[in-house]
C-alpha cells in the first residue's frame, strides 16, 4: 500500500452540483488552491447529511482560509440535485458536490468499497501544489467533526507558511508552536 500523504492529486474530470447548477470540475480547477475532498458513502442516508451540514456551517470559515470544500460520493450529479431538492438540510450546502459514479476519485484516494460501489468516509486536504497533506479514513458508521478538521487545516496552512515551525497536539490558531532543534530533544 502506497502512503497517500504527499501523494499528487490525480488527473480527473467529474460532474458536480453546485449552487443550483451542474458544472464540470477538474484537477486543473484546483491548481494553486487549498482543497478539501470530503468523501461520504451515499446521498439519502443517515450520518452523511449530519456531516455535510456540519461542513456547510463551517464553509465560510474554510473559504476565509482560502480552502474550497468538495463533497464526493459515487452518486451522480443528478442524485445530488434530487437530494438537494428533497432535503432542507442539504439545501444549506454552498460547496460543490462532486459526482464520482465511476469511482475514479474514490479509488485514487483509497476509499472505494468495491463490493458496495461506494466510498468510506475519507477526508483529504490538498495543498496548492496538489499534494495531500491531511488524510483521514474511517468506517461509515462514525461521523466526522468539522471543527476538528478546521483546526487541522489551520495547522497545515500555518506550517506551509512557516516551514521552520511545527504545531503540537491540540494546537489552535494564535497559540504557541514549536521550532524543532536539538535543544528541544527530550525537553518536551
Amino acid at each position: 500500500m502506497e502512503p497517500i500523504i504527499n501523494a499528487q492529486l490525480p488527473e480527473f474530470k467529474v460532474q458536480a452540483f453546485h449552487n443550483g447548477a451542474f458544472k464540470t470540475v477538474t484537477n486543473e480547477d484546483l491548481k494553486g488552491k487549498w482543497a478539501i475532498f470530503f468523501f461520504y458513502p451515499a446521498d439519502f442516508t443517515f450520518v452523511c447529511p449530519t456531516e455535510l451540514v456540519d461542513m456547510a456551517e463551517k464553509y465560510e470559515q474554510f473559504q476565509a482560509l482560502g480552502v474550497e470544500v468538495y463533497s464526493v460520493s459515487t452518486d451522480s450529479h443528478f442524485v445530488h440535485k434530487a437530494w438537494h431538492d428533497a432535503s432542507e438540510s442539504i439545501r444549506k450546502i454552498k460547496y460543490p458536490m462532486l459526482a464520482d459514479p465511476t469511482g475514479l476519485l474514490s479509488r485514487a484516494f483509497g476509499v472505494m468499497i468495491e463490493e458496495d460501489g461506494m466510498a468510506y468516509r475519507g477526508t483529504f486536504l490538498v495543498n496548492p501544489e496538489g499534494r495531500v497533506k491531511i488524510a483521514e479514513i474511517q468506517d461509515n458508521s462514525i461521523g466526522r467533526n468539522a471543527d476538528e478538521l478546521l483546526r487541522k487545516v489551520e495547522a497545515a496552512i500555518f506550517v506551509a507558511n512557516h516551514p521552520n515551525e511545527v504545531c503540537p497536539a491540540k494546537w489552535k490558531q494564535g497559540t504557541e508552536t514549536l521550532k524543532p532543534s536539538i535543544d528541544l530533544v527530550g525537553k518536551i
